[in-house]
Formats: structure tokens, C-alpha cells, sequence
């Protein structure tokens, strides 16, 4: 993909096809501001440039019937969502369908030399099924604080090793497309905007409880990062004075005390000290313990591992409660692998924010899981390089 919109009216017609799928010009000129002429002229230039297709007659709406158009059915975009533990790559199209999906185990742990041989081989994968050619763009997530300008991670607690790696440049070389990099939530809560349950929210929180925790925060449609890209690190916000230590450093972080991680850690001191007789008997099989565990066990009616993820979401509560009570939400999403603790969790969080946050502030709130599960992160990956790619050069 070479061609770009030469103005701020072709971007939003990009991404009016990209949002809505194909349409008529017509339908195109009652979202835009714009004369049928002035509309008509910037509608034949991106067919000029290959972005834009005619895609037959639209139906009637009286008098001569509208020509529909739609984005290039060919262009492709690759979405990475890189995790502490395993990563999701996948194949979209331009109006960031998933035509072809894998997931991984992986240890970001490992550098980023070895994850990023691994997203090449996955991506290869995907181009040997013949779903792509080539990409016209890629979007890339990693579980850190990303200096966003100029797609490098800065200082990330859980990925020794990629602190200061060109992660954008380095990709854009081996996949021969434009690369955009950001933090893992943020496009978690570009792919529940997009397609998922904040699809029609402009300020909404998306929460991701995973081996760490982070906050994506939509404003106004438009995702905040902060001036250094650090905006919405709530897992490093202090939840226990003088607590457990952190990755990062400090002590008492709400990350410390619940995360999937320090779920796991929990549910072992647990099982050791005779508190649960379903969590020892999966670690004496296993030889360790996860998330997935304290799910099964409490499912099984467990009352140490409800105790645990009612705990846990009480911590989660008393933080998100002082972000509602400061941003004013229409919309709280709760995503990430931990949220295979399910309701009991949501439960727990929703208790803590009502309770703690002003009437006013709660009173029409929802507090909801993700509806998108893994493809989340991909299909936000894919919006933020389709963002980059339908913006004026």
C-alpha cells in the first residue's frame, strides 16, 4: 500500500468504509459535510489511487440509483498482540475482518529478538495459506509503556531486555510495510470500540487483568497515552501502604497484590498451608498453579479460591473507583486473562466501584467483560496501523 489520503475528507471517507463496510455515495454524503460535487471529486480520487473499489449499484432511494464503493478488497493488515505469556497474530482486511488467527505460548521474557522470530514465523504461516500476499501495514501491541512517536518501549517492568528496542523500525524492515507500536491495552480498548462492547461509548475505561495490569482510556473517541505514553499504568498505582514489592520497584502496587501472577503466587501459599484441598490436588498434579486453576476451583465451589478472587476484585474496585470518580466513564470493560474468573470477579468490582464512587458518577455506569476475548488486542492492532495508514501523509 503506497497511496495515502491527500486530505482530512478522503480520511474520513476511509474510515467511514473502514467503520460501516461499503456504502453508497449517497449514504457517504450524509455523514459528510461536504456538496454532492465536492463529495463526487474526492470519492473518483481515492478510486484513482486503488484505497477505494466500485462495488455495483446501491439500492433505491428514490430517483437515479447511487454507485456503492468499498475499500480495496486486497488490502491486508497484520495485528500482533504480544502478552507476558503468549501472543496473537492475525490477518485482517481493510475493514479489519479476521480472515486467519494464531495464538502461541510465548515468554516476552525472552527478548525481543526471540518473540520477534517468533510473530515472523506466525505471520509466514499466515501468508502460506494464501489469506495474503504481503501487508500493507502492521499494528503491534506489547505489555508496556510504549513511547508512542516513536514505537519504542520505555522502562517496561515485566520485559527485561526491551527497554529502548526499536520495535517499529526493526519490524517494519522485516515485514516491508509500515509498523505502528503501542501498549497492549490501549488496543485492547481500540478493538472493543471497534467491534466489541464499546462500540458505541466515546469515553469509556477498558481493563486488562493479566500477568499485569493495565488501564486503556478513550476520550472523547480518541485514545489517551499521556505525554510520555505511560498514561493508564494503574497495575503500579499503590493499593496496600507499605504492601508486597513490585517489579517495578515500589511497593503495595495493586499489581503486587492481584494480577495473574500474584493470583498464581496466592493460590500456592494457599494449597501449601491446607486452606483448599481442591488447589492441592491441582498442584500436586500440576506442580504449579495458574489463574485457570482458581477459576476451576472455585467453579468446583472452592471457598478459598472465591475468597481469592473476591479479594482480589475488591483491590481492583478500590482503583477503579477512584478513576471513575476522576474521569466519569459512560462504560468500564474488563478484559484479559484473568477474566476467566468471570462474575465472581465482576461481582467484586462492580461492589467496590458503587460503593466507593459519587451516585452521580455510577448511576448509569456499566461495568462489563470484554466481548472479544483474545481477538481484542489483533483486531486494535489493526485499527491503530488502518488509523496511521487512512490519515493525510
Amino acid at each position: 500500500m503506497t497511496a495515502r489520503p491527500a486530505n482530512a475528507h478522503q480520511a474520513r471517507l476511509l474510515k467511514l468504509l473502514r467503520d460501516g463496510g461499503p456504502n453508497s455515495r449517497a449514504q457517504l454524503g450524509d455523514q459528510v459535510d461536504l456538496s454532492r460535487s465536492k463529495l463526487a471529486v474526492e470519492v473518483d480520487r481515492l478510486l484513482e489511487t486503488g484505497l477505494v473499489v466500485a462495488d455495483g449499484l446501491a439500492a433505491s432511494r428514490g430517483g437515479r440509483r447511487s454507485h456503492n464503493v468499498r475499500l480495496n478488497p486486497s488490502l491486508r493488515f497484520l495485528g500482533v498482540d504480544i502478552g507476558a505469556t503468549s501472543v496473537d497474530v492475525a490477518v485482517t482486511n481493510a475493514e479489519l475482518e479476521i480472515l486467519g488467527h494464531l495464538n502461541q505460548p510465548m515468554d516476552v521474557r525472552e527478548g525481543p529478538v526471540a518473540v520477534f522470530e517468533q510473530v515472523l514465523d506466525m505471520a509466514g504461516k499466515l501468508k502460506a495459506t494464501g489469506l495474503a500476499e504481503g501487508f500493507d501495514g502492521s499494528g503491534i501491541g506489547v505489555p508496556g509503556p510504549v513511547r508512542f512517536p516513536e514505537g519504542v518501549p520505555v522502562a517496561p517492568p515485566i520485559m527485561p531486555g526491551w527497554d529502548g528496542f526499536p520495535v517499529r523500525e526493526a519490524l517494519s524492515q522485516e515485514l516491508g510495510c509500515p509498523v505502528m507500536v503501542d501498549n497492549d491495552v490501549n488496543l485492547m480498548a481500540m478493538g472493543e470500540q471497534h467491534a466489541g462492547v464499546a462500540r458505541t461509548v466515546a469515553d469509556f475505561l477498558c481493563v486488562k487483568i493479566g500477568t499485569g495490569i493495565g488501564c486503556g482510556i478513550v476520550a472523547g473517541g480518541t485514545v489517551h497515552r499521556g505525554t510520555t505514553g505511560s498514561a493508564g499504568d494503574i497495575g503500579h498505582i499503590q493499593a496496600v501502604p507499605d504492601g508486597r514489592p513490585c517489579a517495578c520497584g515500589n511497593r503495595g502496587c495493586l499489581e503486587a497484590h492481584f494480577s495473574g501472577a500474584a493470583l498464581a503466587r496466592d493460590a500456592v501459599q494457599a494449597a501449601q498451608q491446607g486452606l483448599s484441598a481442591e488447589l492441592a490436588a491441582r498442584l500436586a498434579v500440576n506442580g504449579t498453579l495458574t489463574a485457570v486453576d482458581v477459576a476451576a476451583a472455585a467453579a468446583a465451589g472452592d471457598a478459598t479460591a472465591l475468597d481469592l478472587i473476591r479479594e482480589g476484585g475488591t483491590r481492583v474496585g478500590q482503583v477503579i473507583a477512584g478513576l471513575v470518580s476522576f474521569f466519569n466513564p459512560g462504560l468500564v470493560v474488563i478484559g484479559g486473562g484473568v477474566t476467566g474468573l468471570g462474575h465472581t470477579l465482576l461481582a467484586a468490582i462492580r461492589t467496590q466501584v458503587y460503593r466507593q464512587s459519587l451516585p452521580l458518577a455510577t448511576g448509569n455506569l456499566p461495568i462489563v467483560l470484554g466481548e472479544l476475548g483474545q481477538t481484542a488486542g489483533v483486531i486494535g492492532a489493526a485499527r491503530l496501523i488502518s488509523d496511521h495508514l487512512f490519515s493525510p501523509a
